[in-house]
């Protein structure tokens, strides 16, 4: 269960996602932002913000995770993407969540098992109250037994997607998902206006 904050960003995500991804390879240059929905992981320790964002840029559907931290990623640098004013939490670290490896193995996790997105709460006046998301996870198809999801290192990241590898597994992460076939083991999403799920991530075994 992710623990949400009423509260104010500075600056906003929509603003940050507009200003950071028409300088990624992977995105288009230039066009209109949308935001078609978020879905949130539950970090294992409670001290990562982990959180996928679906959005549309220049009508090109992109996958964008991103990670939360209260301080700097010790190595992050290359993956920082900027820092924000949270008014509850104070300055957030935000980063490409491809390099985090908190974000990196619950992904691999959630491709490998099916485990679906974390319930998003907003605490708000005393009361409880549940966030629904317009993203529905599905996918897994693990059947080996128990496998470390750790050491996933990015490999390659373009247009046709982002590769990590580890001793054990290679994760292919969809920056621009599009409807197909489910992979044997991986993430799908349905998202509002596709009719067909998306592939977000597809796992195989390491090559090496």
């Amino acid at each position: 269960m992710a623990i949400l904050h009423r509260a104010t960003l500075t600056p906003t995500k929509p603003e940050v996602l507009a200003s950071w991804l028409p300088h990624q390879a992977w995105a288009p240059g230039d066009g209109e932002l949308e935001v078609a929905g978020a879905f949130r992981f539950d970090d294992p320790d409670g001290q990562v913000g982990l959180e996928v964002h679906l959005v549309r840029l220049g009508g090109v559907l992109l996958q964008v995770p991103f990670s939360y931290r209260g301080a700097p990623l010790d190595g992050g640098e290359p993956f920082l993407v900027t820092t924000m004013d949270h008014s509850a939490l104070g300055k957030r670290w935000v980063y490409d969540g491809l390099g985090d490896p908190v974000l990196v193995s619950i992904l691999a996790a959630a491709s490998l098992t099916g485990a679906g997105q974390s319930v998003a709460v907003v605490e708000d006046t005393g009361r409880r109250l549940v966030v629904p998301s317009a993203i529905r996870l599905g996918g897994g198809g693990w059947t080996g037994g128990p496998v470390a999801v750790d050491g996933l290192a990015l490999v390659s990241d373009g247009p046709d997607g982002a590769v990590l590898r580890s001793d054990v597994l290679e994760l292919r992460v969809a920056r621009r998902p599009a409807a197909a076939t489910a992979p044997p083991i991986g993430l799908t999403a349905t998202v509002p206006g596709i009719a067909e799920p998306v592939v977000l991530a597809e796992v195989t075994r390491s090559p090496g």
